[in-house]
């Protein structure tokens, strides 16, 4: 791959960055994480030196500003901004711009991302759905004064298709896929900042919001799969109950962080209307908190509805699991009543009977016989049919 044309000494920053709701509780935790390796809660004290010491930070330092949020310096220039509402940003100023992001996306998810899991690795864990998804990062390039030549040939260099570009006077903005260059003519460095700074939030929740409307779309179709067969076997009853109560257990966990994220949406706006900065970036940079918003709402009503339709299908197998269950233990009964039926015709037709090897033989019959049996009829109901009596839901709204 060729290697770009672009001046390094006109690349003025880098940054790349990510967003999970966290508070200004999570904000204090961090902190004296960061500062002397410990924390509140019962973990390993050694482990969390170890994570410290790992970060190679030479200055922590916590922000009250606009939004209070933690300022740390690594030893190798990597600057790490951490906000209240769980924002984080890292940047560096470009040596060479290939290495310098992908040095910033190591540090961030194999040792910052390390460190803040651990300290929050008690409590409600995060869905499994959920874990380990694969973070696309938004990364920023900032440009000072470049020719369009050379933005195209930052593109080319990163393989990435020009969605739209913008330009003003001050100020030019480019986006590929997951690469946004802003050439920057006359802007002051903390304007930009915070335009970086909304654009990863804005970016980050949308795409929470979307991972979530998928997950709906996956729960709702694994579902609707088994309810339209019509009929189930008995043995394939227990195991689909099973994986409706884990969808379920997921829909609550995930019900509380949809719930979370409208305070969050409100707080920046509010925040972002009364910067002057970002006054000139509203139209051109997808400011439109009521859109998100309105976003949240219907992923929120989306959310009710999957709740809805998770629990009626709890109930639905719930009482098919229920028949089965009384049949095999109706069946078992008249089994068990048939061998000691037997048993005691035989002993009133007899003569007091003489102990031998014909007694425990004739016993072991019998116990065979009421064990095949009962496999039998297990075997039976496993394989009978279940009608599914569906609960009409509204399958148009995805």
């Amino acid at each position: 791959m060729k290697k770009s044309k672009t001046n390094k000494n006109k690349i003025e920053k880098i940054y790349i960055g990510g967003w999970f709701q966290r508070t200004t509780l999570h904000l204090y935790e961090i902190y004296n994480f960061l500062q002397e390796g410990r924390s509140p809660l019962d973990l390993d004290a050694k482990k969390l030196k170890r994570l410290q010491e790992a970060l190679n930070l030479k200055s922590v330092e916590m922000i009250m500003d606009r939004m209070e949020h933690i300022d740390a310096v690594t030893k190798d220039e990597i600057n790490i901004k951490i906000y209240e509402d769980g924002l984080i940003v890292l940047s560096t100023k470009p040596n060479s711009l290939k290495n310098d992001i992908e040095k910033l996306r190591l540090y961030y998810e194999n040792k910052l991302s390390k460190g803040l899991n651990y300290i929050f690795s008690l409590g409600a864990p995060a869905p499994k759905e959920l874990a380990n998804i694969q973070n696309i990062y938004p990364y920023f390039i900032v440009l000072n004064k470049s020719s369009s030549k050379e933005v195209q040939s930052i593109l080319k260099d990163f393989e990435q298709q020009k969605f739209f570009e913008i330009k003003r006077k001050t100020f030019e903005i480019y986006r590929g896929n997951k690469l946004y260059i802003i050439n920057n003519f006359s802007e002051k460095q903390q304007s930009i900042e915070r335009v970086v700074e909304e654009q990863i939030f804005m970016r980050e929740f949308r795409t929470q919001l979307h991972r979530y409307l998928n997950l709906h779309r996956i729960i709702w179709e694994k579902i609707a799969e088994v309810k339209e067969r019509g009929l189930i076997k008995g043995s394939e009853i227990s195991k689909f109950k099973n994986k409706i109560e884990s969808y379920s257990k997921t829909i609550t966990l995930i019900d509380t962080r949809i719930a979370q994220m409208g305070a969050y949406i409100k707080t920046r706006g509010a925040i972002a209307g009364k910067d002057k900065d970002l006054k000139r970036f509203e139209s051109v940079l997808e400011y439109k908190y009521e859109t998100l918003m309105d976003t949240l709402d219907y992923v929120k009503e989306i959310w009710v509805m999957t709740k809805r339709y998770v629990d009626s299908a709890l109930e639905l197998f719930s009482d098919l699991q229920s028949q089965s269950t009384s049949k095999s233990i109706n069946n078992l009964a008249i089994i068990t009543s048939m061998g000691v039926g037997a048993t005691l015709i035989g002993l009133f037709t007899k003569e007091f009977p003489e102990f031998t090897w014909v007694g425990p033989v004739y016993f072991l019959i019998l116990a065979l016989i009421g064990y095949i049996a009962d496999k039998t009829m297990k075997y039976l109901y496993s394989r009978k049919k279940y009608t599914i009596n569906d609960i009409e839901e509204d399958r148009n709204i995805k």
